[in-house]
């Protein structure tokens, strides 16, 4: 009996030992397959946002649904949607893009491209001291930054007075905290 018991306690003593070896084995595991979520970003810029980024729901990081920003200004400006290979992290949120060229052109200056009011509607943010949704079908660029409406309604309004809704956007825009997001 002593035998038996003296077996059983060295076997659940040879477990209990090779179990943090199991352990490690899939923190290594677990470990790398983070790394390699990591590298699917095209480039981590840092930084913080100076106030809140419109994204489908609160707790995303896909900026302006995923739209390449940079094509707002370069070819015919017709935008379009960016692909997961060109992911570029900016403020804590992702932008998407193209290509390599256009991923290239927001790391050189991301503040040029991303739009105006973190991607919420221009003239809701001017007009109402609102954050409601941007709509990245619907924009336009003034003096070179980009603005984003939530409709073409709500933009034809906008463009009724845009520098007034402007000047008022950047006085608005800055007084909302970071981690505001709009209500539905």
């Amino acid at each position: 009996m002593k035998k038996s018991l003296f077996a059983i306690a060295l076997l659940a003593t040879a477990a209990a030992c090779s179990a943090p070896a199991e352990t490690a084995d899939q923190a290594d595991q677990t470990a790398a397959v983070e790394a390699g979520a990591e590298t699917t970003l095209y480039a981590d810029l840092g930084g913080d946002p100076a106030g809140p980024i419109y994204t489908q729901s609160k707790g995303d990081t896909l900026a302006v649904r995923g739209f390449d920003v940079v094509s707002y200004f370069t070819g015919d400006g017709v935008p379009v949607e960016g692909v997961a290979d060109y992911t570029v992290r900016y403020e804590g949120f992702d932008y998407r893009f193209a290509n390599e060229d256009n991923a290239k052109t927001f790391v050189a200056d991301p503040a040029k491209y991303a739009p105006a009011y973190g991607g919420y509607c221009a003239w809701a943010i001017g007009a109402n001291d609102a954050l409601a949704p941007g709509d990245p079908n619907v924009y336009e660029i003034v003096d070179g930054t980009l603005y984003l409406n939530f409709s073409e309604d709500v933009q034809g309004r906008w463009e009724k007075d845009i520098p007034g809704f402007i000047a008022k956007g950047d006085v608005n825009y800055p007084t909302h905290s970071p981690d505001e997001h709009f209500q539905d």
